[in-house]
């Protein structure tokens, strides 16, 4: 006990100190060794996260490229056909060439005055038949895939926040299913009811550019492309800036209601199942993407490509033909008239429309218009 204590008494400060570094050590041990472990539950955390956030840029990448090859081949060949039917009919040019043809053959041909006044009819409505299929086309090409972009990017968020099956489904039978046809049918709405509005300035645009340009006036290429991009600035700004959209949208989804009953032909409202305020809802999203700056830009762009390409093809047809100084505006008028058919071609067969939806400016637009697509509040929607 003695020898103890004089141990004790010895080696106390020795045997103090000895316990003070071991516990000191084995304290770091433990916070260390509990660092490493929160450190390896939140690199697991983080790789987890990561692994999440990858399935979900590949089903929105899956979805996304789903979206688009609706708008190419279920919507936009519909409302192309309708399209297609509505201008050559209401820009028919046949009764003026006829007159020109059967003149030369009658026994009391037509007067140079007529002539001249059938002649510069044809000028202007060769103008406006090309200008209007040219601009109705490419707005219907990208007006349709705004729509379907904006409704395939609720029904996404409808299925990520579990209000329906956690299954992708087709996203086709899902538009229909979801009720969002009647929105997928406002693309008939340019054929169906803005045309007549549409040709009518469109001519009007067309008048104010041409009325300098004789028929004996010598076009080149380059005048071409320039009368042509005139015609559509004049339009594009007739009645102030987005006028246009009353050609492509309904003013809102009431009125567009009653004009669904007026061409029902006898059938009561009860018949005309809109759900308004949906509808209105995706109308709204569609009029303030059609009024962005963005869209203006490739609104520009994709005209003046197909501008280009039209422009190329007529160049083409007259190689080995034309004169350096150009052609005789009176021999061009049939060549342009012709080239509205190409023009409106089903979208499968139709390259104006394929090199409008190659077009790098183009596909930036609607990557960034599903992604970015603001979201709409459960409050929002139920109250409309």
């Amino acid at each position: 006990m003695i020898s103890l204590r004089g141990f004790w008494s010895r080696h106390r400060r020795k045997v103090l100190v000895a316990l003070g570094v071991f516990g000191s050590g084995y304290v770091i041990y433990k916070l260390h060794d509990a660092h490493r472990r929160r450190i390896s539950d939140l690199e697991r955390q983080l790789e987890g996260e990561r692994q999440v956030e990858e399935l979900v840029k590949a089903q929105l990448q899956t979805h996304f490229e789903n979206i688009q090859r609706i708008s190419d081949t279920t919507t936009l060949p519909s409302a192309m056909h309708y399209l297609r039917s509505r201008i050559l009919e209401e820009l028919d040019l046949s009764h003026l060439t006829d007159k020109l043809m059967q003149g030369k053959g009658q026994s009391n041909p037509l007067t140079f005055e007529e002539k001249l006044e059938l002649w510069e009819r044809l000028k202007i409505l060769s103008f406006t038949r090309i200008a209007s299929s040219l601009w109705s086309m490419t707005m219907l090409c990208l007006y349709a895939r705004v729509q379907v972009n904006i409704l395939g990017r609720h029904l996404y968020l409808e299925i990520a926040r579990g209000s329906e099956s956690s299954q992708l489904l087709d996203e086709s039978d899902s538009f229909s299913r979801h009720g969002q046809q009647d929105f997928l049918a406002t693309a008939d709405y340019l054929s169906a009811h803005g045309i007549n509005m549409l040709i009518m300035n469109m001519q009007n645009a067309a008048t104010g550019v041409l009325k300098e340009k004789q028929l004996r006036d010598l076009f080149s290429m380059v005048q071409l492309r320039e009368t042509i991009i005139q015609i559509l600035e004049s339009f594009m700004s007739i009645g102030g800036p987005n006028y246009w959209m009353l050609y492509l949208v309904p003013e809102n989804a009431t009125a567009y209601r009653q004009l669904m009953v007026m061409s029902a032909k006898g059938f009561d409202d009860s018949s005309i199942l809109l759900d308004v305020g949906k509808l209105e809802q995706l109308m709204s999203e569609t009029r303030m993407v059609l009024s962005s700056p963005d869209f203006g830009n490739i609104v520009e762009i994709s005209l003046k490509k197909v501008v280009d390409l039209l422009v190329d093809d007529i160049s083409m047809q007259l190689e080995g033909i034309s004169r350096p100084s150009g052609v005789p505006l009176a021999k061009l008028l049939p060549r342009i008239t012709q080239l509205s058919l190409p023009l409106l071609e089903e979208p499968s067969d139709n390259k104006f429309i394929q090199s409008i939806g190659g077009l790098p400016e183009v596909e930036m637009f609607y990557t960034l218009l599903y992604a970015n697509m603001p979201i709409p509040s459960h409050d929002s929607s139920k109250e409309m």
